[in-house]
């Protein structure tokens, strides 16, 4: 716990200022990643990331983030306030500068945060620049000051509006989104509930979270923490021991982490700097995997349990879930999104610390060890047949031409991948559909032959050998895993085209979770698609193609009398031309691009769904059972 003196040293002069917010309101994705949904709720997140920052420096143990029912949100906090006193070169008090200066903060002064996670100072500004309202009020000192600010600019100058108990202290910060700037402003429980819940597994704060459109309301607190979260991550899969936890310190840096294995075959390993959800990994978790590696492999050889294998880094990360989780002065991230940690001294430093923690760990828990070891030589016996089957694949795609690729493969004229798209098609029935209805000039069939392989349930020596699951893999051209190669990309769409019932759902989603375990690149990229298929036909005079019972209900009424329905049960149904109508033509059909909003959420859902544990899948289909459309 930080010395408490410090808050006499945070006021006006802790406030440095570096320019304008003019530049926010004109390049807007410049500063929060987009206009659109994501955009809008990293509003949230910067305001809840300086509640975090006290909560960091000792003084916030209690955060409000409410929806108001007039599309307002509120976010409250019991920590320090924003300082009130007036600044020595603007000569304006320090609040007003925090929320109209860009770059203003006290984030750039050391007395003031020596950790923090909103470090470019540009948060609750930027907030402000994009609210066509915003409202703050700060208890401090024994005063409730308050002033409101329209698009960024003072309504009136900072006023005093009553009296509190010296004890009270703590900011509150009321902001209406812009609909010029926002292409929606509804905000998104779930979405907040997501972030929020990571924040209070990583930090020692009480997050209460509230929707007053519906009543709905979450406490999320966490006394277990990292332990916790690896916990909550792995519900849907099996552990083979309990997590293993340990922090260290150096000088101003903290390194915290968890890690538990499971018979699964998927690594996940995720990153957090001073809060922030490092999605692309960086520096602290480069040196965590090289720890994590020698630590086990040095018992390994020690043990004398692996004599004609060598182990890979692969092998030591099958099946492990870990959190890393480091708390460090001036990290230097990229962009304002922070979404990798760029600061090189970090690697030596996690390198360093988690190596002598794990070493420890594993010769004082030779329970644990040995689950872990058997796990790790397990891997590095199957991997030689896996490699033999990687291998296969790659000869496949150097050799080029239609030679190389799969026989059922329906290519298209153009050798260009941004000008071409493919198709991954339920069934021959459906696939002979395509092939006649598309435009061969751009668009490539490849019939997949009922399910492919869940390789949730599968090791990578039986995925990588299935021919459904190398077909794929040879079409699209890139390889997989560590021999993954984006320029190797042969079309920049991939689309996925099953059928709308039951079985075509459950197809798709094997696909997804194909992509996302052994080509999670592709997802980020932008090259995943799910084809939207019609649900019926509607004729009157004319045909109507409707997608969903909803606008099947819209549909007749807006036709009236009577009409001839007819429902399809397959894409194998449609004619070429109704399936060029429908899905394939790009200026009429609907595409939904498949994106990962959040990494620790992705897998949670993937192994849910497609794993052996039935008890959260159940309750996910429970949940959901009313949803019409759910995003993966």
């Amino acid at each position: 716990m930080p010395d408490t003196n410090k808050n006499k040293s945070y006021g006006a002069k802790n406030i440095k200022v570096l320019e304008g917010l003019e530049a926010v309101r004109l390049r807007p994705a410049m500063y929060i990643g987009s206009t659109g949904k994501d955009g809008l709720h990293h509003l949230v997140f910067e305001v809840v990331d300086n509640s975090i920052d006290e909560c960091l420096a000792g003084f916030c143990s209690i955060v409000e983030v409410i929806i108001q029912k007039d599309g307002g949100l509120l976010v409250k906090d019991n920590g320090r306030g924003i300082p009130v006193d007036m600044h020595s070169k603007y000569k304006k008090p320090a609040l007003e500068i925090a929320l109209t200066k860009l770059h203003a903060g006290g984030k750039f002064e050391k007395s003031a945060y020596q950790i923090s996670g909103g470090l470019h100072g540009v948060g609750v500004s930027c907030v402000n620049a994009l609210s066509i309202s915003l409202s703050a009020k700060v208890k401090r000192d024994g005063k409730i000051h308050q002033q409101e600010y329209i698009i960024g600019k003072p309504k009136y100058n900072m006023k005093t509006i009553g009296k509190c108990d010296k004890s009270d202290t703590g900011t509150e910060i009321l902001f209406y989104p812009d609909k010029e700037i926002f292409s929606t402003t509804t905000f998104d429980f779930s979405v907040l509930k997501k972030r929020l819940q990571e924040i209070a597994f990583l930090n020692p704060v009480k997050i209460i979270l509230k929707d007053e459109r519906d009543g709905k309301k979450e406490i999320l607190f966490y006394e277990g923490g990292l332990m916790q979260f690896v916990q909550h991550i792995n519900k849907s899969k099996t552990p083979i021991h309990k997590p293993i936890y340990f922090k260290k310190q150096m000088e101003a840096n903290s390194v915290e982490v968890a890690i538990q294995y499971t018979d699964n075959y998927n690594e996940n390993i995720f990153g957090f700097v001073n809060t922030i959800n490092t999605t692309e990994g960086g520096t602290h978790i480069s040196g965590f995997k090289t720890a994590l590696t020698r630590a086990i492999n040095d018992y390994i050889n020690k043990k004398g349990l692996l004599k004609n294998e060598k182990l890979t880094g692969d092998d030591a990360r099958e099946g492990v879930t870990a959190i890393v989780n480091i708390k460090m002065m001036d990290p230097q991230f990229e962009g304002q999104t922070k979404t990798k940690l760029g600061n090189s001294e970090m690697k030596g430093i996690v390198d360093s610390m988690v190596y002598i923690a794990l070493t420890e760990f594993l010769e004082e828990n030779p329970n644990i060890s040995n689950k872990i070891a058997q796990k790790v030589v397990a891997s590095a016996k199957a991997r030689s047949a896996a490699k033999k089957a990687r291998d296969l694949v790659r000869r496949k795609n150097a050799m080029g031409g239609l030679t190389g690729l799969p026989g059922k493969l329906s290519d298209c004229s153009s050798k260009k991948s941004e000008n071409s798209e493919m198709y991954i098609v339920e069934g021959d029935s459906a696939g002979g559909s395509a092939i006649q209805a598309r435009d061969s000039k751009f668009q490539a069939i490849l019939p997949l032959k009922g399910k492919i392989l869940n390789v949730e349930k599968s090791n990578p020596t039986r995925a990588l050998s299935s021919e459904e699951v190398v077909n794929l893999i040879t079409a699209i051209g890139t390889g997989v895993k560590e021999n993954f190669d984006i320029k190797k990309l042969r079309y920049s769409k991939n689309i996925i085209m099953c059928d709308a019932d039951v079985d075509g759902q459950h197809i798709a989603t094997l696909l997804l979770t194909f992509f996302f375990r052994y080509m999670p690149e592709l997802i980020e990229n932008g090259n995943v698609y799910l084809a939207v298929s019609p649900l019926f036909k509607v004729r009157k005079k004319k045909d109507y193609y409707v997608y969903s019972d909803k606008e099947l209900k819209k549909v007749l009424e807006k036709v009236g009398g009577k009409a001839d329905v007819q429902r399809f049960k397959g894409l194998g149904e449609m004619n070429p031309t109704q399936l060029w109508d429908t899905t394939m033509d790009p200026k009429t059909r609907i595409l939904k691009q498949i994106t990962i909003e959040d990494a620790v959420i992705a897998d949670e859902v993937f192994s849910m769904l497609m794993g052996d544990v039935v008890g959260p899948r159940r309750k996910f289909i429970e949940k959901n059972a009313n949803i019409a459309e759910v995003d993966i």
